[in-house]
């Protein structure tokens, strides 16, 4: 099928939504992921982020569509650091000098040091100044490639997820109910204590990761619901072996807690969708002087006939991974997560898994792809 033709087919399904986690270093791979559905002619009306999430999604949102590949390329290249002489060192000392050299040194284009921060941890630095690093390189990159004004002119939808400091909410910041700025993409990635917490109409917000690293709710939970095709990008392992040192302790808390529940809350939107969908079809057998009535009504409005596919891209694990690979910036970590994206993307569109047949009753349909093999949802976590 040309690409003109499978993006007319996936159109026919609803509108294009691309949900991306966060997970800093481990985000080449969504790259690898938009390169793909780019080729194909597939762009998304909607991008919805946390953290490094958030920044690729308002690179994508920000920009037009034959700039974003370039716009994309050029943001992973500025953050790229590693030394030439570490590919002639072994797998774990290499990740340990460039990690060593992060900490202490920061990232060009990224974060530097706050020296206040680590000469006293109870150094009193106020709001939003407590941190270990500075963010003004990010916001200087970013303010480059990200043009606001064509996000808040509504071509392509952004949605960006922060944890409000204060009240540990999750708030979802949205170009389709507000003006999007710097602010809300950088609130999206303050993870704490490295980075500082964003101040945004007199409140205090962090890292969206904190309380909900996989943004895809927001989908679920959108009013007017309306019949979509859902590509969510997991780039953390749901699912591992039992770790056998503290080493492999430490690489699977983080893909445990930032996997953020995914498989229960899937679960439950699958409830809740087909609820829906046999409240619609019982109301419809409903005579029509009892659907007219005023309580018939009320109830019925419970139910919901959309249908949302969601394809579910699950990054497979890379040789060496550690739980420093959320900040390998290293040029072989980003090209290596950058070509798994791309590949696993070319071949779940080829599976084309959204042809299956499903039940009437399913308003969301589940498809999964784990390194780009489809695998059945039910042996899934």
């Amino acid at each position: 099928m040309t690409s003109v033709g499978l993006r007319d087919e996936l159109r026919s399904h609803g509108q294009q939504v691309l949900v991306l986690q966060g997970g800093g270093a481990l985000g080449a791979y969504q790259v690898g992921v938009y390169q793909a559905l780019h080729e194909a002619g597939i762009e998304p009306d909607w991008v919805i982020g946390t953290s490094i999430g958030a920044i690729n999604a308002a690179i994508i949102a920000g920009s037009p569509a034959d700039e974003r590949m370039d716009r994309l390329t050029e943001f992973w290249r500025r953050v790229e650091h590693g030394h030439s002489f570490e590919r002639a060192l072994p797998p774990a000392m290499a990740s340990f000098w460039r990690n060593a050299s992060m900490v202490w040194g920061g990232h060009p284009a990224f974060f530097m040091p706050n020296p206040m921060a680590f000469a006293s941890v109870q150094s009193r630095l106020g709001p939003e100044k407590a941190a270990y690093y500075s963010v003004d390189r990010l916001r200087e990159t970013l303010s480059d490639l990200i043009d606001f004004d064509r996000i808040d002119g509504g071509e392509v939808r952004l949605t960006v997820g922060a944890s409000r400091v204060t009240t540990s909410e999750m708030v979802y910041f949205d170009s389709r109910e507000m003006p999007l700025d710097l602010r809300h993409v950088m609130a999206s990635g303050a993870l704490p204590p490295a980075f500082p917490a964003v101040r945004i109409d007199g409140e205090l917000y962090w890292d969206g990761g904190i309380l909900s690293n996989t943004p895809v709710e927001v989908v679920f939970d959108d009013n007017p619901r309306r019949d979509s095709m859902v590509y969510a990008v997991h780039i953390w392992n749901s699912e591992g072996p039992e770790p056998e040192s503290i080493w492999e302790v430490m690489n699977r808390q983080k893909d445990v807690q930032y996997s953020s529940r995914s498989a229960s809350h899937i679960k439950r939107q699958r409830q809740l969708h087909k609820l829906r969908h046999v409240i619609s079809e019982l109301s419809a057998m409903l005579p029509a002087d009892v659907r007219a009535m005023k309580e018939t009504a009320a109830l019925s409005a419970y139910g919901c006939p959309t249908r949302m596919h969601v394809i579910r891209l699950l990054a497979p694990v890379l040789d060496y991974e550690d739980h420093s690979k959320d900040i390998d910036f290293s040029p072989g970590g980003i090209r290596a997560r950058w070509d798994a994206g791309y590949a696993d993307t070319i071949r779940t569109l080829e599976a084309a898994p959204w042809r299956a047949e499903a039940d009437p009753l399913e308003g969301f349909i589940l498809h999964e792809a784990r390194g780009g093999q489809m695998v059945d949802p039910v042996e899934c976590g």
